[in-house]
């Protein structure tokens, strides 16, 4: 049975709490694995809720500030240890390549896994495959950002009343949804007349950025939207001097881009109450909330 889940490493932001390790955010889709923004302490993280080093195929990085990639190379050292067989497609902003090659060799070991370096150079499409598209759009921060998107193919769900009213069952049914159509005696019977339009699933990750246009884009009608939302409002002027949001700009995000499940995380360290997050959030979004809590898995919505 496939899963679709996001499962969090970690949920601070510049400096870890007791409680609070710096970003990670492991996306289990289907058969594959999105790593996002590896913090310091990620390769532990993984160990406690029991995500290999095996279940990576894509590293996918926002930006090169600490707290997003300073795990990096415990994870790429993992991936030789552990000897992964497939290859893992590392994403990143093309202006940090020189970043991304020190903390790939950050120190001496035997390098066997296949990490394939795929920089970013701007917005677009940067990977598709069986699980849809995998899209970015740079953000707006104090050095270059990528937001993510994910996007899968829209398809068709059959309505068995349908089916049966045209005695298509068993076989003819999967036959159907691959070709298009199937012959039931004299007649030719189409996936459009026994069946509905299904929009694919939407994942969208929105790490440190001013409110823009292009966090309005990668979030529209996420299925799952997963956004910093480092400040409350009433520091929203430190917000914007350095590039972030507050929780209430996340809520408004959610509620005009048409978000089925909001998850806000990246939170400073100086907040001890996190429901006040929620709270702030809720002004502006009257639809699923999860306060990001590490080690948490918050499943994404079925359609």
């Amino acid at each position: 049975m496939s899963v679709r889940e996001l499962i969090v490493l970690g949920t601070g932001s510049q400096v870890p709490t007791r409680t609070r390790n710096q970003n990670g955010y492991f996306l289990r889709w289907d058969d594959q694995g999105f790593l996002f923004d590896p913090g310091e302490g990620t390769q532990r993280q993984m160990q406690h809720v029991g995500v290999p080093a095996s279940a990576i195929d894509r590293l996918c990085l926002t930006h090169f500030h600490g707290d997003h990639c300073l795990g990096v190379p415990g994870i790429v050292q993992r991936l030789s240890l552990d000897g992964v067989k497939q290859p893992v497609h590392a994403h990143y902003p093309a202006s940090g390549r020189i970043f991304f090659q020190r903390l790939r060799h950050a120190s001496i070991y035997h390098e066997a896994a296949n990490l394939v370096e795929e920089p970013i150079s701007g917005p677009g499409t940067i990977a598709e495959g069986d699980f849809g598209t995998l899209n970015v759009k740079r953000l707006d921060h104090a050095v270059e950002s990528f937001g993510y998107q994910l996007v899968e193919p829209g398809g068709r769900r059959m309505l068995p009343e349908l089916l049966a009213r045209f005695g298509i069952s068993g076989p003819e049914i999967g036959r159907l949804q691959r070709e298009g159509s199937v012959n039931v005696g004299p007649r030719v019977v189409t996936a459009s007349q026994v069946s509905v339009y299904r929009e694919g699933q939407r994942f969208a990750f929105v790490m440190d950025t001013r409110l823009c246009d292009a966090v309005f884009e990668l979030a529209e009608k996420a299925d799952l939207l997963v956004i910093e939302s480092t400040f409350l409002s009433s520091e929203s002027t430190i917000a914007s001097r350095f590039g972030h949001l507050t929780a209430e700009q996340a809520g408004q995000v959610a509620a005009e881009s048409r978000v089925r499940k909001l998850v806000l995380t990246h939170f400073s360290q100086r907040y001890d109450d996190p429901e006040r997050f929620r709270e702030e959030a809720a002004h502006k979004f009257d639809g699923e909330i999860v306060v990001a809590e590490d080690l948490a898995r918050i499943p994404v919505p079925s359609r």
